[in-house]
């Protein structure tokens, strides 16, 4: 099966960055691309506060115009997340789903851990105070060529919570998800580390979506969009500015290494 890793620049401005989203799905398309992966904050990237001026329910127009992208190709699409409206007046969700090429929802996941930081230079980001977490882990199915492979969902921050990850994997997952907008900070010095340990204490493909540049002052992102597979080896790694790259799946290679180095079966603490 083969992947689109789609890396985005959003900004406060949501049709353009639908319309840059419909630009990569239909060039990751093109070179063969079933299942389309987009960062965090894909439609809206602004100030944490200010996403409850856009937020939306799942069945809202921006939504729709991913599940349109994956009817217009027949893939899957990843929407790395949207601001979705919650229950609370001063909050909203940091919602990702995983869409079918028939443009239904297979899965639904609210961000967990949320990043309450000071950064080295002064920023301070607290999304507690505008976002809900959720509270249940998401896997689903996501099939193309033949092929089926079990997704574990996360968002960004979850990264760090190596646990989360084992549980995902305890509950069957092949590939895990992991669409970010890592600050510049934090990526220049953990992003790939982290990601290559998910994939290698895990044996999982991880797929890493991330965003890239300046959104508004004094918010950057790392970019590096990247995939990893289950020995740890980096398929692709996005160059700084938008694009869209494509990388393959391969289920006999997931199950080669695992019975190569069956560390599950080794474990103690479980």
């Amino acid at each position: 099966m083969l992947a689109g890793i789609i890396q985005l620049s959003s900004t406060r401005d949501v049709e353009r960055n639908l319309q840059k989203s419909r630009e990569l799905a239909a060039q990751a398309a093109a070179q063969g691309a079933k299942w389309l992966l987009y960062p965090e904050n894909a439609p809206y990237l602004g100030k944490d506060r200010e996403k409850l001026s856009v937020a939306e329910t799942i069945d809202g127009p921006i939504v729709k115009a991913y599940q349109e992208i994956a009817k217009t190709h027949g893939c899957w699409v990843t929407l790395g997340s949207f601001p979705e409206k919650s229950e609370s007046p001063k909050h909203t969700y940091n919602t990702q789903l995983l869409i079918q090429p028939n443009g239904e929802l297979a899965s639904v996941y609210r961000k967990m851990h949320l990043f309450d930081v000071e950064l080295e230079d002064g920023t301070i980001l607290e999304e507690s105070a505008s976002i809900l977490g959720g509270d249940t882990i998401e896997l689903a199915d996501v099939e193309a060529d033949g092929e089926s492979f079990c997704v574990g969902l996360s968002i960004c921050y979850d990264l760090r919570f190596p646990e989360f990850y084992r549980e995902l994997r305890a509950r069957g997952a092949h590939v895990m998800t992991v669409p970010a907008a890592f600050t510049l900070q934090t990526g220049r010095e953990h992003w790939h580390a982290l990601l290559r340990a998910r994939a290698i204490e895990n044996q999982c493909y991880v797929l890493a979506p991330d965003q890239w540049g300046y959104h508004f002052p004094g918010r950057a992102s790392y970019g590096q969009s990247v995939a990893y597979d289950p020995w740890g080896r980096m398929l692709g790694c996005a160059p700084e500015r938008e694009c869209a790259f494509v990388v393959e799946l391969d289920m006999p290679s997931l199950e080669s290494v695992r019975k190569k180095m069956p560390c599950w079966s080794h474990r103690k603490l479980t």
